[in-house]
């Protein structure tokens, strides 16, 4: 039995000198696998997921509207769940309004890689690597560790 790294390399090597490998979805007219072209991207795929990426925003700015408007009536001072809602509240606010915001930073590589206006993947990459930049993972849960 060879060892990973002896098998590893053979499968490199194999792949660089054997023959291409294509995808089953690309440019195979008959309905079979495997085109002789080179491996092109669905612009309708991209399209399709920038307006999900829109609708999702939507959806997310409308539950927001609506946490905002149940906030109203909770405005109680001076009791510590009141203060701990308030807290949670303002975490799920912003929470939101990030996760909407980087839907709708998403648009536009999605939009822009749906009109094929991207040079190349490295351009593609480029595009999606300015949002993480931007916007951060947030914490894992368990609380501000107020010590409460």
């Amino acid at each position: 039995m060879a060892s990973f790294d002896t098998e590893w390399a053979g499968l490199k090597q194999q792949a660089a000198g054997g023959p291409q490998m294509h995808l089953a979805s690309t440019a195979a007219t008959d309905g079979g696998g495997g085109g002789d072209g080179d491996l092109t991207s669905d612009k309708a795929v991209w399209n399709r997921a920038s307006q999900d990426l829109g609708g999702l925003s939507r959806s997310i700015k409308g539950a927001l509207g609506a946490l905002e408007t149940g906030q109203k009536g909770a405005a109680l001072t001076g009791v510590e769940s009141a203060t701990a809602q308030a807290e949670l509240y303002q975490s799920w606010k912003t929470y939101l309004e990030g996760l909407s915001g980087k839907c709708t930073s998403l648009q536009g590589p999605l939009e822009k890689a749906g009109k094929g206006q991207y040079a190349n993947d490295e351009d593609i990459k480029g595009g999606f690597a300015q949002i993480n930049g931007q916007y951060k993972d947030t914490p894992a849960t368990g609380g501000s560790g107020g010590g409460r």
